[in-house]
């Protein structure tokens, strides 16, 4: 399990766990791929149950690219996400809610 106090969530691609965590660079990615969205938007978004499969998708990949995984969209397309995308648009969640908070913090 990655460790929340850094940020991090763990997914399983295939059987494999791997960490996704929003890095600097990851949201940085994350802005790109949402076009015109700022993140504010994006958070809105999932605060409201309002999101996207695309949201949910843009967000594990920039997790997982921030957690040093090499791939992209069309990777993760191709792979069994464990828990299916319930636990994709869970984690793609908790990344937003820890990328976010300061540890300890309410």
């Amino acid at each position: 399990m990655g460790n929340p106090f850094t940020g991090e969530v763990t997914l399983h691609l295939d059987g494999v766990p791997h960490v996704a965590k929003l890095t600097l660079g990851a949201l940085a990615e994350l802005e790109d791929q949402l076009g015109g969205g700022s993140l504010i938007e994006l958070i809105a978004r999932f605060e409201s149950h309002k999101f996207s499969t695309r949201d949910v998708l843009a967000l594990v990949v920039a997790g997982l690219r921030g957690g040093g995984w090499q791939g992209n969209a069309a990777d993760l397309l191709k792979v069994d996400i464990g828990g299916g995308p319930l636990t994709a648009a869970k984690v793609a969640a908790l990344l937003l809610a820890r990328a976010f908070s300061v540890p300890g913090e309410s």
